[in-house]
């Protein structure tokens, strides 16, 4: 079991040295908080949280990853990742070639009671070739439920446009700041129809939904280290719960107990299942 001390940097597996076109490893109990710098390999990888919040930044935004959802990170993608708290994770390398359907951009997917058993019997493999026509099959349907996987609305995107970019690390800085869309505006030099039409044609949201997403993301980086609803709404600029309930309901579709509850009887099913492989050793 590997265990690193707070913001430790784990080092970047060469996932692109392995022969075989379908991978799948384990990450067990890495504790604290564990960051990978950017990094980007040939092969896609399907980064699948067992427990704990995990984090995927590109360029273009940032993906949040609760437990029993994964991120898709395409081959040849440039992107740096992080675990907050306790984290359990698995992770699936697949060649660009392996399967046609699967998804071109990065996104969040939700994970299936199958779909993560087929992942945990992938991750068991041993590499010898006594059962390669069989580990082949198993490996076929989890490319197949893969690809089927319904995609969740769990990332922030991020504008290129400096006077667009500033905003979004002045917003990242301080969500809980109260100010006018107006005021945002005049703080990175625009008017407030240019900030808005702007925003609509990079990221293809309005400020307002862009700033519930935020609030969603960090909200759950909160509320799955223990802290209370009544906290996180109050610590974002809200007046009481009611309103952060409300808001989170409208962004993900279920309230934030309901939400993490689900979650975390998910996690709990996984969780007494057999952790085959270590993805990142001691010695890394």
């Amino acid at each position: 079991m590997a265990n690193t001390a707070k913001k430790d940097r784990v080092a970047v597996w060469d996932v692109d040295s392995i022969s075989r076109p379908v991978v799948a490893l384990s990450a067990s109990m890495v504790s604290k908080d564990w960051e990978q710098a950017s990094h980007q390999h040939r092969k896609a990888q399907l980064l699948y949280s067992v427990r704990g919040i995990l984090n995927c930044e590109i360029e273009e935004g940032v993906w949040i990853v609760p437990p029993q959802c994964a991120v898709w990170i395409p081959g040849g993608l440039s992107h740096a990742t992080r675990g907050s708290g306790e984290t359990e994770c698995y992770c699936l390398f697949v060649e660009p070639d392996a399967a046609p359907d699967l998804p071109q951009s990065c996104c969040t997917i939700g994970v299936s009671p199958l779909l993560r058993e087929l992942l945990l019997k992938a991750a068991g493999f041993s590499g010898d070739t006594v059962n390669v026509a069989r580990e082949d099959r198993l490996i076929a349907t989890l490319l197949d439920e893969l690809s089927a996987a319904p995609v969740e609305d769990l990332h922030l995107p991020m504008p290129r446009d400096t006077r667009l970019r500033r905003l979004a690390e002045m917003l990242l800085a301080d969500p809980a700041l109260k100010v006018s869309v107006r005021e945002w505006a005049t703080r990175i030099g625009m008017s407030e129809r240019s900030m808005s039409r702007l925003l609509l044609q990079e990221i293809g949201m309005s400020f307002g939904r862009w700033r519930r997403q935020l609030h969603v993301i960090v909200s759950l980086q909160r509320m799955t280290k223990g802290e209370s609803v009544q906290s996180v709404a109050l610590e974002l600029g809200y007046e009481g719960p009611s309103g952060f309930i409300t808001m989170f309901r409208k962004t993900v579709g279920k309230p934030p107990v309901q939400y993490l509850s689900a979650r975390s009887a998910s996690a709990l099913i996984a969780g007494a299942l057999p952790v085959p492989s270590i993805l990142f050793p001691d010695d890394l």
